[in-house]
């Protein structure tokens, strides 16, 4: 789930290609990125910088040309969209697939059925409806206790001296569910920040939903 800064992104694409291009080599645009959200994950300014860059040298494109209209023009432009969306984020919530299931069957109450539903909007619609004003503590220990609750059903152990991964795996638990509800109340109370989600590896013209869908934004 990556927060974007929508003013810092709508800054950033009133550029031109040459211009982001030539700011980026100079790191001239790092006064226009959000601060950093220290509990969630983003890219050092270098990285993110070149990362960008780096895809921008795989296109052919000419300096003066609008930067939306160039991501519209080109092949999988949503991909160099979501790139400076990243520039454009205080930070991102990250989590494995297999732990989601756990976070968001915790959050909806409810299983979720398949791992399209961990992307589908109808769920993220209801995750957030019940991760709004939420506390961090609440939602935490309900996901440790729903862990070690699916560990006995497995006769699984619980004891950390038969199983040295407990303690740091129910730390992880308890670190990576209190960061969700953070992020989406951030996402939810703070005007500028939309949330984007996606996973790695799928198509950037499939991250998001509605108006904020990358393959529609690029089509205003």
């Amino acid at each position: 789930m990556l927060l974007v800064d929508e003013p810092a992104l709508n800054g950033l694409l009133e550029r031109t290609w040459g211009e982001l291009y030539a700011g980026m080599e100079k790191g001239a645009f790092r006064s226009m990125r959000p601060e950093g959200d220290a509990r969630l994950k983003r890219s050092f300014d270098i990285d993110a910088e070149a990362e960008l860059l780096d895809w921008m040298d795989s296109c052919s494109v000419d300096a003066d040309v609008r930067l939306v209209d160039a991501f519209s023009s080109i092949k999988d432009g949503e991909e160099g969209l979501l790139h400076l969306m990243k520039y454009a984020s205080p930070g991102a919530w990250e989590v494995w697939e297999g732990r989601a299931f756990l976070y968001l069957d915790v959050a909806l109450k409810t299983n979720v059925p398949h791992v399209d539903d961990l992307y589908s909007e109808s769920t993220w619609q209801q995750a957030c409806a019940r991760l709004d004003g939420l506390s961090e503590n609440e939602f935490a220990d309900a996901v440790c206790l729903d862990w070690m609750g699916r560990r006995k059903e497995l006769g699984e152990t619980l004891d950390e001296k038969e199983d040295p991964k407990i303690v740091p795996t129910y730390e992880a638990h308890n670190r990576a569910s209190r960061t969700m509800v953070h992020a989406v109340n951030r996402w939810l109370n703070e005007d500028a920040l939309v949330g984007i989600v996606g996973r790695e590896h799928l198509r950037a013209a499939e991250w998001g939903y509605g108006s904020w869908n990358l393959k529609v934004f690029l089509q205003r």
